[in-house]
């Protein structure tokens, strides 16, 4: 066990500990909640309890736990994933759904830096050794192209592409309903639920967030949109059509139908990434990738066409 000491920031006077513990030492809200309970959490010498106000000025003191040991990457084939590019500096995959990017706590299942090692690929040792290359994400349940850095001078170039948002991230979803206008950008800051840490939602104070977005295809009960990404944030999409009351049809997380789900067959939400466009970290060339519709997806377009 480690403590930390440090003053309550004016920036978090009033706010709740756990919310505001999760923004000052980056730990989730069910982490602080833990820690509260266990009485690891005290404000000028008193302990607290979660739902405590802080008030700025106060000396902070955090009993944390020491940290796991470093996730281990074993390699492991992986169904589904495919090859779209590969070079000395980059590998390009189409990632299937069901696997994550990286190991996580909690997180069992396949995932594409197993994948890339099951197939032999050399991937740059920089980052977090079981997200080593890694230098964006997809949800475990979104499918679609990404790249994973495999020089050390790739993963600096395109880490700081990404951060500079001079990257092209283009996604095709499938929202419920019929957004209006047909054409728009949703400029809406996204933070933590504050009842559901699992979640993310539109939430003032959040971090900035902007999605641009087209409907290119109307159906009875739904639209078919092109998306394009100005940030990057977790579940970006997925909130910000939930906000509109457009969910992501399948998305029974952020307030789909499940009737509607059912009826397409889909066990997941519609969301794909469609196309990524960036300049090749080797000779600043543009280079875009596009992956195809997988079969669940196609399939819930062929329902809707078919009514339609």
């Amino acid at each position: 066990m480690s403590a930390r000491m440090l003053p309550v920031p004016e920036g978090l006077d009033g706010m709740r500990v756990d919310a505001g513990l999760a923004k000052l030492l980056g730990l989730s809200r069910t982490v602080v909640a833990e820690l509260a309970a266990s009485g690891d959490v005290l404000v000028d010498g008193r302990p607290v309890g979660k739902s405590d106000r802080l008030t700025s000025g106060g000396v902070l003191e955090v009993t944390l736990p020491e940290p796991d040991a470093p996730l281990e990457v074993v390699a492991e084939p992986v169904d589904g994933l495919k090859v779209i590019h590969d070079d000395d500096d980059i590998v390009v995959v189409d990632k299937p759904v069901g696997v994550a990017v990286h190991p996580s706590p909690g997180w069992t299942g396949p995932t594409v830096v197993a994948g890339l090692a099951s197939m032999g690929l050399r991937i740059s040792t920089s980052g977090a050794a079981e997200r080593q290359g890694v230098v964006h994400r997809l949800d475990a349940g979104t499918t679609g192209v990404m790249v994973v850095a495999k020089s050390e001078h790739a993963y600096t170039v395109l880490k700081r592409a990404f951060k500079e948002r001079t990257v092209d991230k283009g996604y095709h979803a499938l929202v419920q309903g019929h957004p209006d206008p047909i054409r728009g950008t949703i400029d809406a800051p996204i933070d933590r639920h504050p009842r559901h840490d699992y979640k993310f939602a539109v939430v003032a104070g959040g971090r900035a967030s902007v999605t641009h977005y087209e409907v290119i295809e109307a159906f009875r009960a739904a639209s078919l949109v092109d998306v394009k990404l100005e940030t990057g944030r977790t579940h970006q999409i997925r909130v910000h059509f939930s906000a509109l009351r457009h969910p992501c049809a399948g998305d029974l997380t952020y307030g789909a139908d499940p009737v509607l789900a059912r009826k397409l067959g889909l066990s997941r939400q519609w969301l794909h990434a469609r196309t990524l466009g960036f300049a090749h970290p080797a000779d600043g060339r543009h280079v875009e990738f596009t992956s195809e519709y997988p079969a669940d997806l196609a399939a819930a377009l062929d329902v809707l066409r078919a009514e339609s």
